[in-house]
C-alpha cells in the first residue's frame, strides 16, 4: 500500500477513514484522540499496551559525557526520560 515512502498523518487518516468507513474529520479526531491518550500515559510514567500490535513504555537515559563535535571539548549530558516502542508478535509477524 505505502511501500517505499513514509506515511505522513494526513495520509493516515485518510487510510483510517476508508478502513473504518467515517469521514476524515471523524479519523483526524480519534487519531488525535489515540495520540493525545498514549502521550497523557506515558507522561505519567504509565506504559500503552495494544495487545498484538505493541507496548509503548518510558525509558530513563543515564546521564553521561560527551563531546563537543566542533572542539571536542567534553560535555555533560544529562539523563532523560525517552519513549520506547517495542513491537508485538502480530506486528512483527506481519512485517515477516
Amino acid at each position: 500500500m505505502y511501500k517505499g515512502s513514509n506515511v505522513n498523518k494526513s495520509e493516515l487518516i485518510d487510510a483510517v477513514a476508508a478502513s473504518a468507513d467515517i469521514s476524515k474529520a471523524s479519523a483526524a479526531r480519534a487519531l488525535d484522540a489515540m495520540l493525545d491518550s498514549i502521550t497523557d500515559a506515558l507522561k505519567s510514567d504509565d506504559s500503552v499496551v495494544l495487545v498484538g500490535f505493541g507496548t509503548f513504555a518510558v525509558k530513563e537515559r543515564a546521564a553521561r559525557t560527551g563531546r563537543n563535535p566542533q572542539t571536542g571539548a567534553p560535555i555533560e549530558i544529562k539523563s532523560a526520560k525517552i519513549p520506547s516502542f517495542k513491537p508485538g508478535k502480530a506486528l512483527k509477524d506481519a512485517l515477516n
